[in-house]
This record gives structure tokens, C-alpha cells and sequence, in this order.
């Protein structure tokens, strides 16, 4: 489960921030992150997982590592709400 988590936040966080060769370890605000970015990434992480990713752990300026972890946490917290 974690690594199709993983990989799901990996597909939207290069779909939406589109980093350039070489740029995979920046972090959000490098990446040209803003406010529509971080709104567009929720709701993505929202409609594929399931799961909502508070806003602030992308102003917090995650770089990719950071943001799986996140969103892994957060999948796992709604996994152990409903149990």
C-alpha cells in the first residue's frame, strides 16, 4: 500500500510543480510552488487517495521526499480513523 501511495504523490507533485532534469530534490517554493499549485496538489491528493493534505505542508516548502512522507502520514491517519 505505502508504495502505490508513494508513487501516487510522486505523479502529482510532477504533474502539477513539473520539476526540471536535475531540480527532482528542490523544494516546493524552488519549484515555482504557490497558492493554485498547493490547492490544485490537495485536491488531487484528495481525489486519487482519498485522503485531505492540510495546505500548510506545502507553504512548510517540502522538498518530494518530504511531501510522500506527508502524504503517506496522512493516508495512514484516515486508515486508523476508520478502523
Amino acid at each position: 500500500m505505502t508504495n502505490s501511495v508513494e508513487e501516487t504523490a510522486t505523479r502529482i507533485w510532477t504533474d502539477v510543480l513539473r520539476p526540471a532534469p536535475g531540480q527532482e530534490s528542490a523544494g516546493f517554493i524552488a519549484l515555482g510552488g504557490q497558492s493554485v499549485s498547493a490547492v490544485r496538489i490537495a485536491a488531487r491528493v484528495e481525489s486519487e487517495l482519498g485522503v485531505e493534505l492540510d495546505l500548510r505542508v506545502l507553504f512548510e516548502d517540502p522538498d518530494l521526499e518530504a511531501f510522500r512522507r506527508a502524504v503517506v502520514q496522512a493516508v495512514e491517519a484516515a486508515e486508523s480513523r476508520a478502523a
